[in-house]
């Protein structure tokens, strides 16, 4: 077996960044001025056709009994409006009709950043399909932040970033002002503003929902908010809480603007809308949004503190 080239090695103490980095953006350049095999059909990436550069601090090895290269040290990828940054970088590429070198798979490990029109999401490694331009996230903290609110989950992060979607999988929370959304899956859509960012369209939770305003906490099945009428919806065994005054029923609406909500029953299953009051209470226990932890120890399904 042939050994490896390795591009960067054996040059000293006082190889500079800029220097491996000329040398990764001019392979960019060779790589990727072929045009990559067509390919037809729904979620594409519409960025993949564009010049993938990758850059590093230290070494960029070329492996090509397996079609791998390995970026190492504050390692960068960027195509099209995509950055991505991570300890260590691994590209794998394949051999086709239009291209001899068609990098489809990158993977990142170790600090992990994924960077697309002001959204940012962090992890300790993700493998992005440059096809699809979909990234599966892993680690501890994930998060993904943008201008309004923040997402984090325990579990994964399906982040399709050319699409503009979020699959947060495992005990999820997104923080939006002052109101809060926790579930065990949450799903959120992004669309494009007028100055090219990102900003959120829609929230959809499922499983174990709470929704925590400064004066209520609303629980349910499944939660959908959104944004243009700033209305989130709940369904299945909707509870509202104002400190210990209840209301019960099959679905809620509440609007975050003008802090009405409303509860509707279930006639077809013979369901009613109860409401139980206690005179004189201030409902002091709904004022306080439950919040994401800033740190979580390995299986921690719950904050410290929340109901």
């Amino acid at each position: 077996m042939k050994q490896a080239r390795k591009i960067g090695s054996g040059m000293g103490e006082q190889q500079s960044y800029w220097q491996v980095s000329f040398v990764c953006f001019l392979l960019s350049l060779f790589l990727f001025a072929a045009p990559l095999s067509a390919q037809d059909g729904m979620g594409l990436n519409p960025d993949r056709d564009q010049p993938l550069e990758i850059l590093a601090e230290e070494t960029l090895e070329w492996h090509r009994n397996i079609q791998q290269y390995i970026a190492r040290g504050n390692a960068v990828a960027r195509q099209g409006d995509v950055t991505i940054k991570a300890d260590i970088l691994t590209a794998d590429y394949r051999e086709t009709e239009a291209s001899a070198f068609e990098i489809h798979r990158l993977t990142a490990s170790g600090h992990v950043e994924i960077l697309s029109r002001g959204n940012v999401a962090k992890g300790d490694k993700a493998v992005y399909n440059v096809d699809r331009g979909v990234a599966v996230m892993t680690g501890q903290l994930l998060s993904l932040t943008s201008p309004d609110q923040k997402i984090t989950a325990r579990d994964t992060f399906e982040y399709r970033v050319t699409d503009g979607r979020l699959d947060a999988v495992g005990d999820t929370y997104a923080v939006r002002g002052t109101d809060t959304l926790r579930a065990d899956k949450m799903t959120a859509l992004f669309y494009q503003n007028k100055v090219g960012k990102r900003e959120l369209k829609q929230l959809e939770a499922h499983g174990h929902v709470v929704i925590t305003t400064p004066t209520e906490v609303l629980r349910g099945k499944k939660g959908v908010y959104k944004t243009d009428r700033n209305v989130a919806e709940l369904t299945g065994a909707v509870k509202i809480e104002r400190g210990p005054n209840v209301l019960t029923g099959e679905r809620a609406e509440v609007n975050l603007t003008t802090n009405v909500s409303k509860m509707f029953a279930n006639p077809a299953q013979g369901g009613r809308v109860r409401g139980t009051f206690y005179p004189g209470s201030e409902g002091e226990q709904g004022k306080k949004p439950i919040r994401p932890p800033e740190k979580r120890a390995p299986g921690l399904t719950s904050p410290p503190g929340a109901q």
